[in-house]
């Protein structure tokens, strides 16, 4: 088992497809409460949400308690996985970039510790594995769902399944680049 067993953990979870300031706002405002609340965070190591909650984590390292970010493979696999995707035109080379970047960070982090699952690809198989065990840590999950997102939605069902309290937030793209928390 991975993280600190003296704390409770909050699982982030949701889209790495769009973020608006709206979705932004709300990671902010989780993972603030996580932070004042003394709860760390366990997230899967994707861009979206999971890079904004893990970003924020970071900056303020001095005052949270701890930080585990879960990949469903080794961490060189991931990388080129990411590489591969920015190649096919899914992500921006930037954004793979930051995300290799972070990860690496989190790693030498004092609060963070990444946890590399040992699947052989990156895929819709071993991203379901890899959201299985932030679950496996987590005292309570907060989804930020956009879309129906397969991920997310997979995520809270195992959440829901287990008794994991679950707390969800969920948005509809209404226009390219235009997001509305959906009440």
């Amino acid at each position: 088992m991975h993280g600190r067993p003296d704390l409770k953990y909050s699982a982030i979870s949701g889209s790495w497809r769009s973020l608006s300031d709206v979705v932004a706002d709300d990671v902010n405002t989780a993972v603030q409460s996580c932070i004042v609340e003394g709860r760390g965070i366990v997230t899967g190591g994707a861009l979206g949400v999971d890079f904004l909650a893990t970003e924020r984590m970071l900056y303020h390292s001095k005052v949270a308690r701890s930080l585990v970010v879960v990949i469903p493979t080794p961490l060189d696999a991931y990388v080129k996985h990411y590489r591969m995707r920015a190649d096919e035109g899914v992500i921006t080379a930037s954004d793979a970039h930051r995300l290799e970047i972070q990860l690496r960070v989190v790693r030498r982090s004092s609060i963070g510790e990444l946890v590399e699952m040992t699947g052989h690809a990156v895929d819709t198989h071993s991203y379901f594995a890899r959201n299985s065990y932030v679950l496996s840590m987590a005292d309570e999950l907060l989804a930020f769902h956009l879309d129906d997102s397969p991920g997310t939605a997979d995520t809270i069902a195992k959440a829901l399944a287990a008794n994991i309290r679950t707390a969800i937030k969920t948005y509809k793209t209404i226009a390219p680049g235009v997001i509305r928390r959906v009440e």
